[in-house]
């Protein structure tokens, strides 16, 4: 529970790794979400649902306190066709490549992101940060799966085609003018005799 009393959602899939207890060769980790965690990462991302989920990752360390996490993250998801309203599956094969970093070194190198992005230097990937002294493959796993997810999925062959209305021959600009003209047989008719 956070200090204002509202209570942050938690992430639904969950693999921590401790840094400390990663060895000096690496480490490599293949995870895969059950029914709830996939009914949790579906509900949380807006999908209809999370048919499978499954993610390997190679985890190793670097100078500094930073650690390399690379990988592939596979799901296959329900969706609805924005064109059709259909049921529609999507497979994805995200690939993963990190470096986290202790939490104090991410400011600085968000900083010199900044400035690279300002002149024509490459510009570094930002790094993410080791929470608690720990690396969350699954957070990890589930960021890259909502990343790669079509926000507009279509069914293959699938195309829209907007309603076509035929013009109305009264639909035109000049339709209220016409509708204020004045029957000169009937401004005639008004007129009173004798003048």
């Amino acid at each position: 529970m956070s200090k204002t009393g509202a209570t942050e959602k938690a992430d639904p899939w969950c693999a921590p790794v401790a840094v400390a207890q990663i060895p000096e060769t690496g480490l490599h980790r293949d995870i895969e979400a059950d029914q709830s965690v996939r009914h949790a990462v579906a509900e949380m991302g807006g999908l209809r649902e999370v048919l499978s989920a499954q993610a390997s990752f190679d985890v190793m360390p670097k100078s500094g306190g930073r650690f390399h996490v690379a990988g592939h993250v596979r799901a296959r998801i329900g969706q609805t066709c924005v064109v059709t309203l259909e049921e529609i599956e999507n497979d994805i094969d995200e690939s993963v490549d990190l470096i986290f970093a202790p939490p104090e070194q991410v400011p600085q190198m968000a900083a010199l992101v900044d400035e690279a992005e300002e002149s024509d230097e490459e510009t570094p990937d930002p790094l993410e940060p080791i929470e608690n002294g720990v690396i969350d493959l699954g957070k990890v796993a589930t960021d890259a799966l909502y990343l790669a997810v079509d926000p507009y999925p279509r069914k293959p062959g699938a195309v829209f085609e907007p309603m076509v209305e035929a013009a109305d021959p009264e639909d035109h600009p000049f339709a209220a003018l016409k509708a204020l003209k004045v029957d000169p047989k009937k401004s005639r008719a008004r007129k009173p005799k004798g003048k």
